[in-house]
């Protein structure tokens, strides 16, 4: 059996490595390609298009890009109409995938749709889409299963993908050493993005943060996988910036960061760093898309929490005085850093499994879920 799996940038495409490696592990002769990164490819998918192609952020920014995507969208569905997949699965960007969901669904292929679209938050009326081309709704935040069953798509909460990941094995001592970091000082990890665009927008106040905190902290950059690391290394030369490889054990080693909005927020809650969460776009692209937001905060640890646990630095909002203002109170110990602590625990908590008794990881689940659309559940037939 063959799958077709679209994942259009850094987290989307760690997902999608995840889930192929689960449904590995049940039924090894499944054949997956589509759209990836090194992960995916790593966990054996043949990626026709490559993610970081697709890893572009904003309203107006997308225009100037569409040529080139629709050409590697083209790529794609004749690809899958050559090698007759039976059954797609989409991870994340709607914008992107829907519209290979509307191909499939055409073709007669079902579709799930893992990581679904947050139309919650803004453009509900989009909800219309997945009701119309997906088979299945596999979502990764506990409110969003009753959002888009109210709205008539089959949705099931299978819990987060990284909420079950263990604690980064290497000690504190180790990575410094590995990573070059003066092991006495305090580390900040910071993460502008994973796309050109934010990074461009999210990175310089952030490196004007680092120097206004000065020589005290060792500053840490992990590279996304969409990323080149000859970019980062361009914009943070001048600033003693140390870039690592991975997120989750620089951030399970710091003492805080400067996390942009998305996925790398979940990331900081379940290593149970304290951050500051911060935002940019061009400012058309804010004017036009801030009237469509339907939700009370910005970060996703705020909307799990249904409070405000980490602080919201977005667009004006977002300069250096402000976020060394709100770091200078989550640094030391004391009640902020405690109370932002336990709400990021709050967070982890939601994040899993809403059966306390189900031990299978968030990948597991999906896995199981997809393999209950395949012909025959997934069970390859004898040959004859």
């Amino acid at each position: 059996m063959r799958i077709l799996i679209s994942a259009g940038e850094a987290s989307g495409e760690m997902y999608g490595a995840q889930l192929i490696e689960a449904l590995r592990r049940r039924q090894p002769a499944l054949e997956f390609f589509g759209v990836g990164g090194q992960r995916m490819r790593d966990a054996g998918c043949d990626t026709v298009v490559d993610a970081k192609d697709l890893a572009v952020v904003g309203i107006t920014e997308i225009l100037s890009h569409l040529p080139k995507i629709y050409g590697l969208f083209h790529r794609l569905i004749a690809e899958a109409d050559r090698r007759r997949p039976d059954l797609a699965i989409v991870i994340d960007s709607p914008a992107f995938n829907w519209r290979v969901a509307r191909q499939m669904k055409m073709r007669g292929i079902p579709v799930v749709y893992y990581v679904a679209p947050q139309f919650w938050a803004w453009r509900q009326g989009r909800v219309r889409l997945l009701r119309k081309y997906i088979t299945k709704a596999l979502v990764i935040f506990p409110f969003e299963e009753k959002f888009y069953r109210e709205r008539g798509v089959d949705a099931t909460f299978v819990g987060h993908p990284l909420s079950d990941l263990p604690e980064p094995g290497i000690s504190r001592d180790a990575y410094a050493a590995q990573c070059n970091l003066h092991p006495t000082k305090q580390w900040i990890t910071l993460m502008p993005g994973s796309r050109v665009k934010e990074v461009r927008m999210n990175l310089p106040t952030m490196l004007d943060t680092a120097s206004q905190l000065g020589t005290g902290f060792e500053f840490l950059l992990p590279i996304a996988p969409t990323l080149d690391r000859t970019f980062l290394e361009e914009k943070t030369r001048q600033h003693g910036i140390t870039l690592v490889p991975e997120a989750l054990p620089a951030l399970w080693h710091s003492r805080a960061g400067i996390v942009a909005s998305g996925t790398a927020t979940v990331e900081a809650a379940i290593m149970s760093t304290p951050f500051v969460m911060v935002y940019r776009v061009s400012p058309l692209t804010y004017v036009l898309g801030k009237p469509r937001i339907k939700v009370p905060h910005f970060a996703m640890v705020n909307l799990i929490a249904g409070e405000r646990v980490v602080p919201e630095l977005v667009q004006r909002d977002f300069t250096r005085e402000n976020v060394v203002s709100r770091l200078r109170e989550i640094l030391p110990d004391g009640m902020p850093r405690d109370t932002m602590l336990a709400g990021l625990t709050r967070v982890k908590a939601r994040l899993r499994s809403p059966d306390s008794a189900d031990a299978r990881s968030a990948p597991d689940r999906a896995a199981d879920e997809v393999l209950a659309l395949l012909p025959a559940g997934g069970t390859l037939a004898a040959p004859k």
